[in-house]
């Protein structure tokens, strides 16, 4: 047994497909075959069921793989150790990002953050919160960014900052501060089912999905939920950090709600085992430094949740 074959046995875990977990590992799909299967006789078990498509873990894979992912968490702790006795900040941080958040953070900190660490190098993808959550576990992912509390036992959150939702419309409405009961449901651009934000909508504006509107978009993108608005007249539901982007006749139909403002949590998120420390710890810092001042210094008047029960 070799550190090479629990490598090739997280990755195919992970991916549940010899293909992609042999191009995970830089081998060819028959190597990575022969090697799990030597390691399968070595402890005299089977770790997977080849017969299913995609293939699953046998019973005994579902309690021995866990196991396997905490030996290389520990191999990668090992060499975490060993390049702070170096003094060094290297390495690589493998992070996620959810889509109604990555457009408008990452290009705050990014450039500033590759200049300023230059030899760790970021491996990003985005990816809604269930596949960000699952690649956590899987140990696919080092940290995602996204929209908390998750009350996982097995994750740790790190508050980044607390963004404000906000109200993109081509209605003149009257009020300077609106209240969810002042939109029109009935004209509200969601996205698609899936994100994180279409349930915090949801609840903010308490929907139960049961009106019938004479166009139903369901959009996989903010961006595609301002273009609706500004050629259907509709309205949608934009967080904060999206107005970054805004022109400034766009920026005339932007509302914001009555205090207390609705918010939701955005946090740092890892494993309850995670390595990387350091490292991850200078991520936070810079994008806490990178953020607009709104967002780095609020504080809710009140929790999230409470809010209308914000919090997916």
């Amino acid at each position: 047994m070799n550190l090479q074959q629990l490598e090739y046995l997280a990755a195919l875990d992970a991916h549940r497909h010899f293909g992609k977990a042999a191009a995970e590992c830089f081998v060819t799909q028959p190597t990575l075959s022969a090697m799990v299967q030597k390691i399968e006789e070595e402890l005299g078990v089977k770790f997977f069921d080849r017969s299913r498509h995609p293939i699953v873990p046998t019973d005994a894979g579902e309690r021995l793989l866990p196991q396997v992912r905490v030996i290389l968490r520990e191999v990668e702790r090992l060499r975490e150790m060993a390049r702070e006795e170096e003094h060094s900040l290297t390495g690589e941080l493998r992070i996620g990002v959810i889509p109604t958040l990555s457009p408008y953070l990452m290009p705050l900190f990014l450039p500033a953050f590759v200049a300023k660490y230059p030899s760790i190098h970021l491996k990003i993808t985005e990816q809604i919160t269930e596949a960000l959550v699952e690649n956590l576990h899987k140990g696919l992912l080092d940290a995602a960014v996204l929209a908390t509390p998750l009350k996982d036992p097995m994750l740790t959150e790190r508050v980044l900052f607390y963004e404000a939702f906000t109200v993109y419309s081509s209605h003149d409405f009257s009020k300077e501060y609106l209240l969810p009961e002042d939109l029109d449901v009935n004209e509200l651009w969601l996205l698609e089912e899936g994100h994180c934000f279409r349930s915090q909508i949801l609840q903010l504006c308490e929907l139960r999905e049961k009106q019938h509107p004479a166009v139903e978009y369901q959009a996989g993108s903010l961006e595609t939920l301002k273009h609706l608005v500004d050629a259907q007249h509709g309205i949608t539901i934009l967080p904060e950090l999206a107005l970054s982007t805004l022109t400034p006749a766009q920026m005339a139909k932007v509302k914001r709600f009555a205090a207390p403002e609705p918010v939701r949590e955005i946090s740092l998120v890892t494993h309850r085992h995670a390595v990387k420390e350091r490292l991850l710890a200078v991520l936070q810092q810079e994008i806490i430094a990178h953020l607009p001042e709104a967002c780095r210094h609020r504080q809710p008047t009140q929790p999230p949740l409470e809010w209308r029960r914000l919090a997916s």
